[in-house]
């Protein structure tokens, strides 16, 4: 119930809507309910009377008839439409604030919980899931109510006409909702189940999907027909379960809700024959059992509805639980008036238990422009993402301009560097967007002046919508090279006053890697820049590069120091085979 109460939260700044939505509905519910009462009239008081002749009959029920026509041709349509607008809408607009939410939670959460999560189950939990939610939007706050309010009612106006036949119209509640309470108890365990097997199914679809590439190349479609079948098979299990279970439901329930009116129409048969009732009553009486049971069966289905939604409220609050790894402290400050001097001092860090770097130290003067060599596995990109706090060291610190990064908010830490990394994310967007996501707020003029200065605008002219293209999910529509130079100009649009270039030219061949570098050189020049690179051609300029393995700089100087010392810089350079 828990999940319950934290939803009302979003539900709370619209009770104003939601109170409308029910009145209109109590309207819309509440015209029906005179039809048996018209039906008993014509019965017993028109066509049964004793008194009026033919044509008074006639004329009795042609004004009868003309009054409830404009009752529910005129009166009831735009009361049906108002009801639907107004629950739909406000249905969307509590989604609409749920699913920013999430949003701005998930942009909050580390690469860590990334690194553990699928996306395609991480977009399950923000679209299906809360979606589903919906559901005790419309059926829970409205519904539910409107079909108490007709199943109170119909008790009411059957009262009215005999007691004891109400009595044994209400006779089988009591067996109703003992149904209802042992039955969905388990329900809303299956629908969680359920749930869950179809956000696995999503990712797993959503991860295939990203990586078809790597499925054709390698021939392993008979492979992966089988992966995604067990993936399926074990949602179909859960489905069928849940299923089965909601079948049960379903035949014990509606047998209590069938036996009812079966009950009443012989019981007021009996009465009927001795007189102590009129035909038009009973018939009436039995058109009220429809007007009683039919919102119990719909409260039957709004039951299971609503199991589901608060299965999916349980996983929609599950994600919005994630703690932040990523904190600002209560003290922190703008990094406001940046030098970019960076410097690690003792820097350990683990990464599920798996220590990763190893009592790390260095300094970067503020303009200096620092390497990290050394093998795969290193550790290089690592302690690159310790500096914009994607991570936090276990231990030790990392010091921007003489101050803890932890001392300052990350957002402002963050503005402050720009990243080109191996593999590049560029969205499925214009060229435009892509580079001006390195400052939104740029003009056109310096969107072109960035892409010059990457030497990227001369292939995006010849793009068949020139800046205005769309470059296909992950930039498919580009080339290696050409979605490198583009992230590299959204760093300079950005123009930070740290940079971190990870192998940022890898991508590129020769001729394009010989085209950018002289840019890069100007982007860097009086800015603190990292250079992680296998290619040791790219880093002999640099004033210090720091040979790193398992996690620890083992050799520190400039290039031609390292040669003269003969150690492990030497050693690649010579595996290189460079001059």
């Amino acid at each position: 119930m828990d999940s319950i109460k934290r939803y009302m939260g979003y539900i709370k700044p619209y009770w104003k809507e939601i109170i409308l939505t029910v009145i209109i509905g109590v309207l819309k519910f509440g015209i029906p309910l005179i039809t048996p009462l018209i039906m008993r009239y014509v019965i017993d008081d028109v066509i049964g009377s004793d008194t009026m002749t033919t044509n008074e009959q006639m004329t009795h029920l042609l004004w009868l008839m003309g009054i409830v026509l404009l009752i529910f041709v005129v009166l009831r349509p735009p009361i049906e439409y108002y009801r639907q607008y107004f629950a739909q809408w406000t249905g969307n607009k509590i989604l609409y604030d749920i699913r920013e939410q999430l949003f701005t939670h998930l942009q909050k959460l580390s690469l860590r919980f990334y690194s553990n999560q699928k996306a395609g189950e991480v977009i399950s939990r923000v679209i299906h899931d809360v979606e589903q939610t919906k559901n005790f939007i419309i059926t829970g706050m409205m519904n539910i109510w409107l079909d108490l309010f007709t199943i109170v009612a119909a008790i009411i106006i059957m009262l009215t006409m005999d007691v004891w036949l109400t009595l044994v119209a209400v006779s089988l509640l009591p067996f109703y909702a003992l149904a209802i309470k042992y039955f969905y108890s388990r329900l809303r365990y299956l629908t969680r189940e359920r749930s869950q097997a179809l956000a696995e199914v999503q990712g797993h679809l959503h991860e295939r999907l990203q990586g078809m590439n790597v499925i054709r190349s390698f021939a392993l479609e008979d492979h992966e027909q089988e992966a995604f079948d067990r993936q399926n098979n074990h949602f179909l299990t859960k489905a069928i379960d849940h299923t089965k279970w909601n079948a049960k439901t379903f035949a014990v329930v509606n047998t209590i809700t069938d036996l009812a009116p079966i009950l009443v129409i012989g019981v007021a048969g009996m009465i009927v024959i001795q007189d102590a009732i009129t035909v038009g009553t009973m018939v009436a009486f039995v058109q009220y059992m429809d007007r009683l049971y039919n919102p119990l069966r719909r409260l039957v289905n709004s039951s299971t509805v609503l199991t589901q939604s608060i299965a999916s409220m349980d996983r929609v609050f599950e994600l919005a639980d994630e703690s932040y790894d990523i904190k600002d402290r209560p003290d922190a400050v703008p990094y406001a008036y940046p030098r970019g001097e960076v410097t690690f001092e003792n820097v350990y860090f683990s990464y599920d238990d798996d220590e990763v770097i190893a009592d790390m130290n260095f300094r970067a003067e503020a303009g200096e422009t620092v390497a990290l060599v050394g093998m795969s596995g290193g550790g290089k990109s690592t302690i690159m993402s310790l500096i914009p706090r994607f991570y936090d060291v276990t231990s030790g610190r990392i010091l921007l301009d003489g101050k803890d990064v932890r001392d300052y908010q990350v957002r402002t830490v963050r503005d402050r560097i720009g990243m080109v990394l191996q593999d590049n994310i560029i969205f499925s967007d214009s060229v435009m967007f892509n580079i001006r996501m390195g400052r939104p707020d740029a003009s056109d003029e310096e969107v072109y002046a960035a892409a010059r200065a990457a030497n990227a605008h001369d292939f995006i002219v010849k793009l068949p919508e020139g800046y205005e293209s769309n470059i296909g999910e992950r930039g498919v529509k580009l080339s290696g090279g050409q979605k490198q130079r583009i992230a590299i100009a959204r760093v300079f649009l950005k123009s930070p006053e740290i940079l971190i270039f990870d192998e940022a030219t890898s991508a590129l061949d020769l001729e394009s890697e010989s085209l950018i570098q002289q840019s890069l050189y100007d982007l860097a020049r009086d800015r603190t820049t990292f250079i992680v690179a296998h290619r040791l051609s790219t880093i002999t300029h640099a004033d210090k590069i720091l040979v790193v393995e398992n996690g620890s700089v083992v050799e520190e100087g400039t290039h031609d120091e390292l040669i003269a010392e003969g150690g492990a810089y030497y050693t690649l350079f010579q595996v290189q085979q460079l001059d």
